[in-house]
């Protein structure tokens, strides 16, 4: 499966880069330029083509609706190991869930506790092999290696409340970014805040900060809403740092070192806020308000209108291009479409390859969010009619 994949990947790329052929769009209008080491590829316009791979119909499993299965309260990550079993972080139980590769059994690998195995935060998952997991703990500035069932090793994270691990380097290195601004927002004289890429050493504990770009838009009071707002997102993919800004049409690729190695632009039409959009945002402020407000519902219900505002004041009103980047085990770039509640939640997702080839859009299930695609499998989680979240595999066939 995993070959086949790979086949397809690269007969995409050769037909966007040739400009279509048996059948692809042949009018794709793709301008590739090499510069002083760079690679700089340019799409007139959006390519419209056919994706090599889709979801299967019907998903491997789906586990948190049977009788028996973990209750999921708020997923925030997962990764997927080589067998096709599952490690999902629960932030809200602050707990780490393995799932076998048919879904059908769970145990929990990890539960909330400051001692060793146990979590607090985890933010992010790095597999390095079958049930080898790497889980940074936000709250704890720590790394914590699982292999099976124990605890292998444990390390210090740098104690900054605003950078977060990405990815893993060559020689233990750790490839960092900013998960929340550094600095503040009242202090700012220029128009963005920045955020930086940064390699931490394991070993001997050594910051080196190897680039910067644009995280945080500077606020103005009436200019812009405080939700729907551009953001600067750094993921890894294959190794390399991947910079994207949701306001502009462009992906950067840095070596480790911070080095510009790719860049990708295009010319998308400006998307639109629309009702429809928001019609998530209302049903979303109405259950946070309920859970955490303590109101009459009559007075809830003037506090969601009088937030939704807000919102409606700038319908019609460009949006950000797209959500919260990431990468798949083959380094492509998956970009979800924008939405200003449950952002992860984009489909369809656009995805490009590590060479700048446009591979086209991946459809997904409405209320589905990709956690992990690897092994030609995607990983993700389904809220149900009711908001539940359930755990669900599909395949990715060619």
């Amino acid at each position: 499966m995993r070959s086949r994949l790979h086949s397809a990947l690269m007969l995409s790329a050769a037909l966007v880069a040739c400009g279509g052929d048996g059948g692809r769009a042949p009018d794709i209008q793709v301008q590739i330029e090499d510069s002083a080491g760079v690679r700089i590829v340019e799409y007139a316009g959006v390519p419209q083509v056919e994706p090599p791979f889709a979801l299967s119909d019907e998903p491997v499993y789906r586990h948190g609706a049977n009788p028996g299965d973990y209750l999921f309260q708020g997923i925030n990550v997962g990764r997927l190991f080589p067998d096709g079993s599952a490690v999902v972080a629960d932030q809200e139980n602050s707990e780490l869930v393995v799932l076998s590769p048919d879904g059908a059994t769970h145990k929990v690998l990890a539960r909330r506790g400051e001692g060793p195995g146990e979590v607090i935060y985890p933010y992010s998952m790095f597999v390095l092999g079958q049930d080898s997991v790497l889980v940074p703990d936000r709250r704890q500035s720590r790394l914590t290696l699982f292999v099976g069932d124990s605890v292998a090793r444990i390390a210090s994270l740098p104690r900054s409340s605003s950078l977060g691990v990405a990815g893993i380097g060559s020689s233990g290195t750790l490839m960092m970014m900013n998960r929340t601004p550094s600095g503040s927002w009242f202090d700012m004289e220029e128009e963005w805040l920045a955020g930086h890429m940064t390699l931490f050493d394991i070993e001997t504990g050594a910051l080196d900060t190897v680039a910067s770009y644009d995280h945080w838009p500077r606020e103005r009071s009436g200019l812009m809403n405080p939700i729907i707002r551009p953001v600067g997102s750094v993921t890894v993919a294959a190794g390399r740092f991947v910079q994207t800004r949701s306001d502009r049409p462009e992906i950067t690729w840095r070596l480790p070192d911070g080095t510009v190695e790719g860049i990708v632009r295009w010319q998308p039409e400006p998307p639109l806020l629309t009702d429809e959009l928001l019609e998530p945002v209302e049903a979303y402020n109405r259950m946070i308000g309920w859970l955490n407000y303590g109101v009459s519902e009559a007075r809830l219900e003037e506090i969601v209108q009088a937030d939704m505002a807000r919102y409606r004041a700038m319908i019609g009103q460009p949006t950000p291009l797209f959500g919260s980047p990431f990468a798949d085990a083959d380094g492509n770039v998956w970009l979800p479409s924008y939405r200003p509640a449950y952002p992860e939640e984009g489909s369809p997702y656009t995805v490009i390859s590590p060479d700048g080839a446009w591979l086209g859009q991946v459809e997904t299930p409405p209320r589905f969010r990709i956690l992990d695609v690897t092994g030609g499998l995607v990983l993700g989680v389904l809220r149900d009619e009711v908001d539940v979240e359930n755990v669900v595999v599909y395949e990715l066939s060619p």
